[in-house]
């Protein structure tokens, strides 16, 4: 009976592994919303990390976080560094690429819990007096990540952060 059990675990494990081994190498999480602002009044609130205060959803979780500015003040070349509680981790994100007012590229490296790297991509599309804001965040699945797709996806994980974070940015863009 023992050795059925084992033996049955091992192939569950090996299912697992390899279900996981065929996940996606990529994943690519994106959400928009409509802001009734121009894109020269939403384009700062991304590239001065400064401004990131008034709407990130991740800035209230430990307000005792610390932060570091360094780089350029804001727009190309700026930087961002953090070190927080275990709701937001550490990490260092830095604007690489700008077109103003339409595109901000944003490399981002996570720290801890779990040490990875992602491109934020927020592209700001403006017809009439309405600035549609495109949050993506797109990057490389290491295996342990693609063990963990297989429970939950990496749309549920931060597309409620994203979504939370562009209404915090409508909120100040249409003060």
């Amino acid at each position: 009976m023992f050795r059925k059990i084992i033996i049955g675990l091992s192939v569950l494990i090996l299912i697992v592994l390899a279900v996981a081994a065929m996940q996606p190498a990529t994943y690519s999480v994106t959400r928009s919303i409509a802001i009734k602002a121009p894109a020269e009044r939403i384009q700062p609130l991304i590239s001065d990390f400064h401004n990131w205060t008034l709407w990130s959803p991740w800035e209230k979780l430990d307000p005792a976080m610390k932060r570091t500015y360094s780089g350029a003040t804001k727009d190309l070349g700026a930087v961002y560094a953090w070190e927080g509680n275990k709701n937001v981790g550490s990490g260092r994100m830095e604007v690489i690429s700008l077109t103003q007012p339409a595109k901000v590229g944003i490399k981002l490296d996570f720290y801890a819990p779990m040490a990875s790297s992602a491109m934020t991509d927020f592209v700001l599309d403006t017809k009439n007096d309405t600035t549609t804001v495109t949050w993506t965040m797109s990057g490389k699945t290491d295996f342990a990540a693609k063990l963990m797709t297989i429970f939950v996806s990496m749309d549920s994980m931060i597309a409620p952060d994203f979504e939370r974070g562009l209404s915090q940015m409508k909120a100040v863009a249409e003060k």
